[in-house]
Parts: structure tokens; sequence; C-alpha cells
């Protein structure tokens, strides 16, 4: 009996053996990617990376599969669901997020890439002054088992504030608060997010200060390296001005079973074509090589560490 080429190449996966091209570019038959929900900077960078990865490995196919985010993304890295997942640090180092038992190889990083930044939202004229004043408002914390629910949350439990929270994408929070349903919208996302400068000219809004909720998260013994206090650029949003709020790095994940061939040339794309991938995000420009292995607990895929430590030679 003849096999076909699919077949040799998921017989060669089981084997645990990564097949090859003459030309030594790895092959794997299907590659998911895990991004993110509308109106969010994950969306458009998974999408970005998902087409340039399919340049790189023209033997696989690559999806760009849209989720909830950084929960979601690591749910379905977990079930084999997905085999690649952007996922902000502190939901992968949580004990309170389940990466499941069905992925007894784990879950790895590929590198870090850049940060998310925490913005609320909400309209000019409204009396939310502080993260405070939340308490029982109308408010979004993003969309089911993202980052946005899972950090937010965090604050929320930490600073004891207690809103009416509902659970939307970005792009459905703004359009929610320009319509009055919401009075405001949190936000984890790279900067400027598509959801706020979508925003901006339909409804005057403003940027809540988180400062001091950013000050008591990266003081928090429990949560060690996973937030640092930052400012949104005054250049970021129009007219909106600078905002002090808390920042949150944000990793490409891998499912560790994932061979070393493939996830070597996934980190070659990441890093090296990392100008065409984040077009259009300037703080998604800051993925490089140097802050690409600062990863925190979560350990290097054997095939990102092999290409960062031959990238350096």
């Amino acid at each position: 009996m003849t096999l076909s080429r699919r077949s040799l190449l998921l017989a060669a996966l089981a084997a645990g053996v990564p097949a090859c091209t003459a030309s030594g570019v790895p092959e794997f038959p299907d590659l998911v990617l895990a991004t993110g929900p509308e109106g969010a900077v994950f969306r458009e960078i998974g999408g970005a990376l998902a087409a340039a990865l399919a340049e790189a490995l023209p033997n696989t196919r690559v999806t760009a599969q849209p989720s909830h985010a950084s929960v979601e993304n690591l749910r379905l890295l977990g079930q084999g669901t997905a085999q690649l997942g952007l996922s902000s640090l502190d939901s992968a180092v949580s004990d309170d997020v389940f990466l499941s038992a069905e992925a007894p190889a784990g879950i790895s990083a590929v590198g870090r890439l850049y940060d998310s930044f925490l913005h609320l939202v909400v309209p000019m004229d409204s009396p939310i002054q502080t993260f405070a004043d939340l308490a029982g408002k109308r408010v979004s914390l993003g969309p089911v088992e993202s980052g946005t629910e899972f950090t937010g949350t965090r604050l929320l439990n930490l600073r004891r504030v207690v809103p009416h929270g509902l659970r939307m994408a970005h792009s459905e929070s703004a359009e929610q608060l320009r319509l009055g349903n919401i009075d405001a919208f949190l936000a984890l996302t790279g900067i400027p997010t598509p959801a706020i400068t979508g925003l901006l000219g339909r409804l005057p809004i403003r940027m809540v200060d988180l400062g001091s909720e950013a000050k008591a998260l990266a003081e928090d013994a429990a949560y060690p390296g996973q937030y640092v206090p930052v400012t949104i650029p005054a250049t970021t949003y129009g007219d909106l001005g600078p905002c002090a709020t808390v920042s949150v790095p944000n990793l490409l994940l891998a499912r560790t079973s994932l061979p070393d061939d493939v996830v070597e040339v996934v980190t070659r794309t990441v890093f090296t074509q990392s100008e065409r991938i984040v077009q259009g995000h300037p703080e998604a420009s800051r993925i490089n090589v140097r802050t690409g292995i600062a990863t925190g607990t979560v350990p290097l895929h054997k095939g990102a560490e092999r290409w960062f430590r031959n990238v350096k030679r």
C-alpha cells in the first residue's frame, strides 16, 4: 500500500521524528496559532505572524484561530487544539489557570514579545475618576477567558472593588460604551489598540489613571516580576494625553511536544520578521532578541533555546 505524503508526515510525527524537505525546512501538517478577540492587538499580530509562518513553513497549513485571548489560549494549548498561542505572563504562570492534564508534555515559551497595557476607558463626562469609582458600575471586563478578565479581576479583588461586571470583546465594549449601555471598559492589550482608536471621534472619552493600582500590583509579593508601572505615551491616542497604568509582558507559547525543528523556525520568524509582524503597533515593535529570552518562570522550548543560542554566536 502506498502512503500519502500527509500520512507519512503524521507517522513521522507520531514517532517523534520531524520530517524535513530536501532544503532542510521542517514539515508539519497543521499548525494552529491561538490569537485573540476582535479589536485586540493579539488578533492582528497573531494573524500577521501566521502569514509569515505560512511562508517559512510552506508545507504546513498554518491557521490563526481567533479566541478570547490569554486564558482560552492556554486551555487550547493544554488540550492540543492549538500548537502555538499568545498569552500574558500573569495568566501563563498562575495556579488559577488550569492547563489541563491532556497536555502531559506541558507548555513552554517561544519567547517574550511585547508588553500589554491595562486601559480603563470611560466617557469624557463620566463621574468615574478613580478605579474605586467602578464599584456598582456597569463595566466590561473583556471576553470570558481573556487576559483582560484575568488581570482586571485580580486587580478588582486586590482593591476590593465590586462592579457589575460584563464580558465582551474590546470592539463590542467600545460600541456599548458609545451607546451608553456600559459605564466603562477595561482592555489589557498592546498600544494603540484598535477598539480605542476606532472610538475616537465617535465619542468623547478619557482614560482613568491607574498609577496607584499599578504600584499595588507591582509591589504585591504574590506576583513577582509580572507587573510594571508604566505610562501610556501622550501620542498614543490623539488628544487623550498620557495615562499612568500597569503593563504585563506577553509571551508566544508552544506545546512542548512540538518538534524542536519546527519551533526553531517559528522563533527565527518571530525575531527576524518582527517589523512586518508588528506593523502599525509601536509598542509591539519592541520585539527583539535581547528581551526575547526573558520569559519569567516559563521555560523556553528547546527549539527556541537552540535558535537563541545559535544567533548569539
